[in-house]
């Protein structure tokens, strides 16, 4: 199994969290997103005390919420004692609906509207990671216009090609956020920003991309980002209190991928950081990372019953199911990988290849090609494994599909934490 918290049980059922699958299944109908409560705190925990023992005692993990953002996971992020990392106005008010302390909150974004900055400001984000000059402008105006001082971090583009999917990749010179080192623009910025009265600059933020398995392209970034810091201390006598070297460790999708020891490579990062800012002469800053998907991927798996099986002579099978696209658009964008199984069939010969097909009326809509499965039949339970990041999160209405429900396992305990949505509520907005 790619993740210890999957079994399979006497039935030959799959179990997750300790449940099983198919009872899951009959209990709450499908899809079903299923997400464990224990493994979301364990990576929770592991970030937390690594950063705190090999780095400065007060760093701090920041969940990414843009991977799953509903009210329940900002409540585990709050008594886990770790930051939040949101993008939107809708992040920010879900995390303050659940009761999140918004100090802890760090607010991303290349196009903060005027009424998102006005919003979290008013209900005291923290930190916005603000990404252009045009941006450091409107907050420093708002901000006066309310009589606060926003404190901030400028996010600057290192260079850094980190070996992933071009759409998943965020620190080459060329993308569309941050300010590059690279064409003396951040510089520019810095210098900027330090003239301005309702701004605190406290430090800087870099991304380089997603799905990194190396740790050595975070070190990489790592070494431009100190010597940026030592620049800019020299250039213009500010020295950065925090340095935010964002997320994009990599998560187990098949067997195929490396386990990753999420610990180990904090400690590689610090032993640089620290050796770098030694070099530089400058002091170590408070470190902030941002990991979204490492956090929730595997700490969730989605069931689906399985509608027709089609089988095109000498060519191709298909197994439709009820969901796809519509809560899984992974496989559509980026040809993600996925492990796939028949949940109630686990101990079953897999000598069947089958493209698994989502619901919609599209040819793209599919959520893994050549699957081999025991050969499948209607009202199967098929389990997608490694679901908890950017699934839900990315779910549309396309087709008028609603969004599944999601329940959460804590031990043995089972609730919902995101209700199924009818046909109703879906269409409740429009008149």
């Amino acid at each position: 199994m790619i993740c210890d918290n999957l079994s399979v049980n006497e039935n030959g059922h799959l179990v997750f969290a300790g449940k099983d699958t198919v009872e899951m299944a009959k209990k709450y109908g499908t899809p079903l997103m299923l997400l464990d409560e224990g493994k979301i705190r364990e990576k929770c925990s592991i970030y937390r005390r690594a950063m705190q023992e090999y780095f400065t005692p007060d760093s701090m993990p920041l969940f990414a919420s843009k991977a799953l953002s509903f009210k329940y996971i900002y409540k585990i992020a709050a008594s886990e004692n770790i930051g939040i990392d949101c993008v939107s106005g809708g992040e920010i008010y879900t995390a303050f609906k659940a009761g999140f302390p918004l100090e802890r909150a760090y607010f991303h974004g290349n196009s903060k509207t005027d009424e998102e900055i006005r919003f979290a400001i008013e209900h005291g984000v923290g930190h916005f990671v603000c990404d252009s000059v045009e941006e450091v402008t409107a907050v420093n105006e708002i901000a006066q216009t309310l009589g606060k001082t926003q404190r901030i971090l400028l996010r600057i583009t290192p260079g850094i090609d980190p070996h992933t999917h071009k759409k998943i990749s965020t620190g080459s010179v060329d993308s569309k956020f941050g300010v590059a080192i690279e064409t003396n623009q951040a510089y520019e910025l810095v210098e900027g920003v330090l003239k301005l009265g309702s701004i605190e600059l406290t430090g800087f933020h870099c991304h380089i991309g997603s799905q990194i398995f190396e740790y050595e392209p975070f070190c990489d970034a790592a070494k431009i980002m100190i010597k940026f810091i030592a620049d800019v201390k020299r250039m213009y006598g500010y020295e950065a209190q925090q340095l935010n070297l964002g997320g994009g460790m990599a998560v187990r999708y098949t067997e195929d991928d490396p386990e990753i020891d999420y610990a180990a490579n904090i400690k590689g990062i610090a032993d640089i950081v620290k050796e770098l800012c030694a070099e530089n002469d400058v002091k170590m800053p408070q470190i902030l990372m941002e990991p979204g998907r490492s956090i929730v991927a595997d700490a969730g798996l989605t069931l689906y019953t399985a509608g027709y099986l089609k089988e095109i002579t000498g060519v191709k099978n298909y197994i439709s199911i009820d969901g796809g696209m519509t809560d899984n658009p992974r496989f559509t964008l980026y040809q993600s990988p996925y492990t796939v199984v028949v949940a109630n069939r686990m101990n079953e010969a897999c000598d069947y290849k089958c493209t698994v097909a989502g619901r919609c009326c599209e040819s793209g809509d599919i959520i893994q090609e050549d699957v081999m499965m025991p050969k499948p039949r209607r009202h199967d339970i098929i389990a997608v494994m490694t679901t908890g990041a950017y699934n839900y999160a990315m779910a549309s209405h396309y087709n008028k599909v609603p969004k599944p429900e999601v329940v959460m396992i804590n031990g043995d305990d089972d609730f919902t934490v995101i209700r199924r949505e009818t046909y109703e509520s879906m269409i409740s907005n429009e008149i």
